[in-house]
């Protein structure tokens, strides 16, 4: 699916608004990448260098641009403050073509659900719009709080699907699997 229309769609939910980044954003993508907390499990997201959080933002845009969705920034209705990142990206999973369900937030919005109540939105999103493609999200086995955002958003896992990730083993969560 590649639909530019699509490209300003904001996304809304009882608390948040989720929207396309844009390059006012790419401080908070710094701030939130460089907390070694909300990287604990994905070191190799870690951004030391703000310049870092520049690039991020433009491979960011450029699948927005190439595909006509990606990743939304995360804020309550009644605030600019950058809460996280939810969105999907296209990948491959041993062969397959799937949309990988992506979350990070700044520590300061953990444990309130706005990550579940994003990556709801998000599922619900890609379901409509890209209902081609299975859904994932790939966990590692010690972060507890991804397995049950994965699980709120309607994943359920694959064990099938395990492997080795860019950080160490992955456990996987999907939705629309083939048969």
């Amino acid at each position: 699916m590649s639909d530019p229309s699509l490209a300003g769609e904001e996304l809304l939910t009882a608390r948040l608004s989720l929207r396309r980044p844009t390059e006012a954003d790419i401080d908070a993508i710094f701030t939130i990448h460089s907390d070694p907390a909300t990287c604990l499990h994905n070191s190799s997201d870690a951004l030391a260098r703000p310049e870092e959080a520049g690039e991020l933002y433009q491979r960011w845009n450029n699948q927005w641009q190439s595909c006509g969705y990606g990743y939304w920034v995360v804020r309550r209705h009644d605030s600019a403050l950058q809460l996280g990142f939810c969105g999907v990206k296209p990948m491959e999973l041993n062969g397959m073509k799937v949309l990988n369900l992506f979350y990070r937030f700044a520590t300061s919005a953990w444990g309130q659900g706005f990550a579940s109540e994003a990556a709801i939105a998000v599922t619900s999103w890609a379901s409509r719009h890209v209902p081609d493609l299975p859904l994932i999200a790939r966990v590692r086995p010690a972060n507890a709080a991804s397995r049950r955002v994965a699980v709120r958003a309607g994943l359920t896992r694959a064990e099938h699907l395990d492997g080795t990730g860019y950080d160490g083993f992955d456990w996987i969560y999907a939705a629309k699997l083939p048969n």
